[in-house]
């Protein structure tokens, strides 16, 4: 296995490496990583964004067929002019992180500890199109409740893994790395990392991570809360008994609004090798992909930088570009026979946090009796990336569903 320079900008103990190289045993060696990206790397983004070519749009149109051009214009402009990537790598770099050869492929990790020894370790897991950096705002709520309004007593171990083809963790090389595949190495890090009780959260395909933790890895892992569930009527020639009329008004109501948004996943689900010539060659291209995507998913009134700032946004984008996992990450959709694979997380208590701009949006009872849920919140506002756009909310309730299960 070739152990980096599989993505431009990383950087790892290569002394300690070279002395491995050859070793007949796999190395289970944790090495020391940090984000440095070659200069090269970021004067061809530069060169390329001053280059771009702009698609004409129907004046007026706004997000009507599909991202704003006058906003993606904006965005791109304090892409190349404003945007400091050097000041967002040295605050990446704040966060302890590692790489360790699991399954054959590099691994990529945030792992900071609490200061309270006995703190519970906690994986939290990101989907698509997120990254580890999507975390950043609750790291140090988790880590260090005191200084964020809680007690010693919430206090976790965070370990943050990037996904296999996602940002700094290695590209597969074979077919076959679904979601139920990504999820060993997960369980696997965790018990490397000598956790042998822990939690689990996630969302988007982060969730599915998580309760296939929860369900295959059941004897270390104490519960699982996830911010991203599937669900059906419990009594499907019945749907709506025991239904408000305001929940069935909001499903209805959400769907109609993403009516429009769903040709990314029958794209990347098919062709995701087509699509990724042009997510690697046009930085602007990936951007918009992405872009869209909060766009669509947020809670943000009308204007995307009510939820997130283009820093925010750019950081994400940026994990993407400079790794060039355009196409390896879209694949997670190629291989999704293991969708719907960990739905239930077994005997392991599962904690659900809904927030209203989600994709799903579902009746209450629906999701209570399909999961046989031992939590469930419901947010008064927050969509799909909530530990971006509310990390308060959402670190509240990891809170308090981990309370219940701690012990």
């Amino acid at each position: 296995m070739t152990r980096f320079p599989l993505r431009p900008g990383a950087v790892v103990a290569w002394a300690a490496i070279a002395s491995i190289a050859f070793a007949a045993e796999p190395d289970e060696t944790i090495y020391p990583f940090s984000i440095s990206v070659e200069q090269e790397v970021l004067d061809d983004l530069q060169s390329r964004l001053a280059r771009t070519r702009w698609p004409q749009a129907i004046e007026g149109s706004g997000w009507e067929y599909g991202v704003d051009l006058e906003y993606m214009q904006e965005l791109v402009e304090y892409w190349r002019t404003e945007y400091d990537w050097r000041a967002q790598e040295r605050m990446l770099n704040q966060y302890d992180q590692f790489v360790s050869d699991i399954d054959g492929l590099d691994l990529h990790f945030i792992h900071v500890r609490s200061p309270h020894e006995d703190a519970l370790p906690l994986v939290i897991i990101h989907g698509w199109p997120g990254s580890f950096v999507e975390f950043t705002k609750i790291i140090g709520p988790l880590t260090n409740p005191e200084d964020y309004g809680g007690s010693a007593e919430d206090a976790f171990h965070v370990v943050c893994p990037s996904l296999p083809g996602f940002g700094f963790s290695e590209k597969p090389n074979e077919p076959g790395w679904s979601v139920n595949r990504m999820s060993e190495p997960i369980a696997k890090l965790m018990q490397r990392l000598g956790y042998d009780r822990y939690g689990a959260q996630g969302g988007d395909w982060g969730s599915s991570v998580a309760r296939w933790l929860g369900q295959y890895d059941s004897e270390h892992v104490v519960g699982v809360h996830v911010n991203f569930i599937g669900a059906g009527p419990p009594d499907p020639d019945n749907p709506y008994a025991g239904v408000t009329e305001e929940e069935k008004e909001r499903m209805q109501r959400r769907r109609e609004e993403l009516q429009k948004h769903k040709a990314y996943s029958p794209i990347q689900g098919t062709r995701p090798q087509t699509l990724g010539y042009a997510l690697v060659d046009s930085p602007v291209g990936q951007a918009a992909w992405i872009v869209d995507k909060f766009w669509a998913w947020s809670d943000h009134g009308g204007d995307l930088e009510n939820s997130f700032t283009k820093d925010e946004l750019l950081n994400n984008v940026m994990i993407y570009w400079i790794t060039e996992t355009g196409p390896s990450s879209a694949r997670i959709y190629f291989e999704r026979e293991s969708y719907n694979a960990g739905r239930s997380a077994g005997d392991v208590p599962l904690g659900y946090v809904q927030f209203p701009k989600e994709l799903n949006v579902f009746p209450r009872k629906w999701v209570v009796e399909q999961h046989h849920l031992a939590h469930y919140t419901d947010m008064p506002r927050g969509g799909h990336f909530a530990a971006m756009e509310e990390p308060e909310l959402l670190t509240r309730d990891i809170r308090e569903f981990f309370s219940q299960v701690r012990d």
